[in-house]
This record gives structure tokens, C-alpha cells and sequence, in this order.
């Protein structure tokens, strides 16, 4: 329901990407999931990149070829030329899934802010992921417990604090980091810390004119 323009899903003997599609960025093409080339990397991705068109320019810059104008097909020429250093790159909001079929290699990132939501979740011997958690709901075996920490942040604080969701056993990435799922392995990275700098308190002034700088 989230993508009324088109679907796709991509199938190999150890992992799964399905992609609902709502065109954005070159509406004709781009469609989901997309690989490279040799058909090593694949995406299905939520989201925009905004700077995609400053790097096109920089991957062909070094001898990428472009089939569309689709910013999903930089991210996967810019895990290609930058690997994991492609999401400090990025502007945008994005929730991605690559799966690297060289390295068998499944990434999960989220953008800075968590604006887009990337949720997942182990059932029946199974690493499942989505968009959006009524979707893991679709797989029978996924309990639909609930956390109570999770509910009480929610109910808390509106959203519950990641990785923590309102259900028991689902976890979301947080946002600024990418999760690397391998063999019975897993890695949680985060690639952008907010930073905020020291106040220059010899210039702050008394209260009233500290109120009127606010104003």
C-alpha cells in the first residue's frame, strides 16, 4: 500500500528483497530491487537522496556507468567505490537493505535522524526485516508480544528509544547506524554521532538578555 507504482522482489539461495514502490526520482525507471552490473549488489530502498546528482557525477568522475537517474542506483555504485563510508556521503533520509552476494552480506542502515523506519526481527531460524512492523506480522511464526519497556516508552516519550520496540523480540536500527547481518552473525555500526559545541558562556549575558536572543 505504501508503493502503488510498481513491485519487484529479488530471490538468491540465502536471502530475499522485496520492494514496493513509490517513484519519486525518475519515475520511468528505477525500479526495485536494483543491482550493479554483475548483479553482485542488490538495494531495495525507502527514501531520497538528495545530493544523488553531485555523486553521479563523482562515481562516473571514476568510470561508474549509470543505466537511469535513479538515486537508488548511486547508492549501489556507492557501496561499490566508498563502501560502508557512502552513508557519511549521503544526504537524505533513507532506510536501506543491500545484500552483497560476494561478501553474503545483508546491510540494514538508517539515516541520521531515523526518519525513515527500518525494522527487523528472528523467527524460525530466519533474519527478517521490513519498513514497517505490521509487515513482519505477515510471517506467522513472529510473536506479537508486547515489550513492556518498549510500551511504556511509547506511551512515554511517543516513540520508543532504539533498538527498542513496543513489541517483544522486534527491534529497530537506530537511527546514524547500519547493521551488518552474516553467518550467525551480527554487527551493529554507528557511522554519525550528532556533535554540539562548547557554548561561549563569556558572551551570555544575563538573563534577560539571554531572552531576547532566544526571541
Amino acid at each position: 500500500h505504501r508503493g502503488p507504482d510498481g513491485s519487484g522482489y529479488f530471490v538468491d539461495d540465502h536471502a530475499a528483497l522485496g520492494h514496493t514502490r513509490l517513484a519519486i526520482v525518475d519515475t520511468a525507471n528505477g525500479e526495485q530491487p536494483m543491482c550493479n552490473e554483475d548483479a553482485r549488489i542488490w538495494v531495495s530502498f525507502n527514501g531520497e537522496i538528495f545530493n544523488h546528482v553531485e555523486l553521479r557525477a563523482q562515481l562516473r568522475d571514476r568510470g561508474h556507468e549509470f543505466r537511469t537517474q535513479c538515486d537508488t542506483e548511486v547508492i549501489v555504485h556507492a557501496w561499490e567505490e566508498w563502501g560502508p563510508d557512502s552513508f557519511n556521503r549521503f544526504n537524505g533520509q533513507w532506510a536501506i537493505a543491500l545484500w552483497d552476494r560476494a561478501a553474503e552480506n545483508l546491510i540494514l542502515c538508517r539515516d541520521r535522524y531515523g526518519v525513515r523506519p527500518l525494522y527487523y526481527t528472528h523467527a524460525a531460524g530466519r533474519f527478517l526485516f521490513a519498513s514497517e512492523i505490521k509487515a513482519l506480522f505477515t510471517a506467522p511464526e513472529v510473536s506479537r508480544e508486547f515489550d513492556p519497556v518498549g510500551l511504556d516508552q511509547t506511551l512515554t516519550f511517543w516513540s520508543p528509544v532504539a533498538p527498542r520496540t513496543p513489541y517483544a523480540g522486534v527491534s529497530q536500527v537506530p537511527p546514524g547506524s547500519f547493521l551488518v547481518v552474516g553467518h550467525g552473525s551480527e554487527e551493529l555500526v554507528r557511522y554519525w554521532t550528532p556533535e554540539f559545541g562548547e557554548p561561549d558562556r563569556s558572551a551570555a549575558g544575563d538573563l534577560d538578555e539571554q531572552a531576547e536572543g532566544v526571541r
